[in-house]
Order: structure tokens, then C-alpha cells, then sequence
């Protein structure tokens, strides 16, 4: 009888976060404003141009990048690989703000009273949720 052993827990931590849109800055501001925070880090490319923009909340990093080919999803037909959800104490107010910031909401809306779907200036949707 073969003798199995049971592999060692794997105990690693998130150190980055990136996302891709047509203007890279605009996402990071979008985010770091929603997050309480502002863009602390730009990365250039081989010209010198910042196409990298990051900020840190605890030990991760938030980094979005500029792709002039980006394409947002086409959501809810499509599937979405990933999506963040941000809570909020009062979750009304946070929606009115993100609006106003550039955030759209769609009418199609799963999570009924549960979460809110959103659409972030690059298009892609995220949910909010509240912290209670």
C-alpha cells in the first residue's frame, strides 16, 4: 500500500492587485478616492510615459494601467474573470458618491438588497456592500 503524505499548507499573501482600462489614472483615482486614499506610485514605459498608476492600502498594492486597446466587458452577457466588491458603512451615500465620481449603475441588479452592482469609468462592474 503506497504511503501518501499530506503536502504543506501554502500560506502566501496578496501582494497585488492590477487592472487594465483606456486611461489607467483614471481608474487609480477612481479607486484610491473610493478607498480613502490617493495614487502614491507611477511606473513608466521604455518612452518614459506613466502607464502604471498604484496606490497601497496595508501591505497591497492597487496598480491600473493604461491599454488603448482595453475593451470593458459586456456585462451581464458576458462572464466576468473577477470583479472587486467594496463595503461601506452607509452604502446609499457611498453609491451617490461613486456616481457622481464617474461610476454608473446598471439596471440589471442580481443582488437584490444583498449588494449593488456598479459600472466604474472604464466600464467594468464592481459591487458595493455594507459593512453591517
Amino acid at each position: 500500500m503506497p504511503h501518501h503524505t499530506t503536502p504543506t499548507p501554502l500560506s502566501g499573501t496578496l501582494m497585488c492587485q492590477a487592472m487594465w482600462a483606456r486611461d489607467g489614472r483614471q481608474l487609480a483615482d477612481f479607486y484610491a478616492t473610493a478607498l480613502g486614499t490617493t495614487v502614491s506610485q507611477t511606473f513608466p514605459d521604455d518612452e518614459g510615459n506613466d502607464i502604471a498608476f498604484a496606490f497601497h492600502l496595508n501591505a497591497t498594492m492597487h496598480l491600473f494601467y493604461t491599454s488603448p486597446s482595453f475593451t470593458a466587458p459586456d456585462w451581464p452577457a458576458q462572464d466576468l474573470p473577477f470583479h472587486l466588491d467594496l463595503a461601506f458603512d452607509d452604502v446609499h451615500t457611498a453609491e451617490q458618491r461613486l456616481v457622481e465620481m464617474g461610476a454608473t449603475k446598471p439596471d440589471h441588479q442580481p443582488g437584490g438588497t444583498h449588494w449593488t452592482v456598479l459600472l466604474d469609468p472604464s466600464g467594468q462592474p464592481f459591487c458595493i456592500h455594507s459593512t453591517h
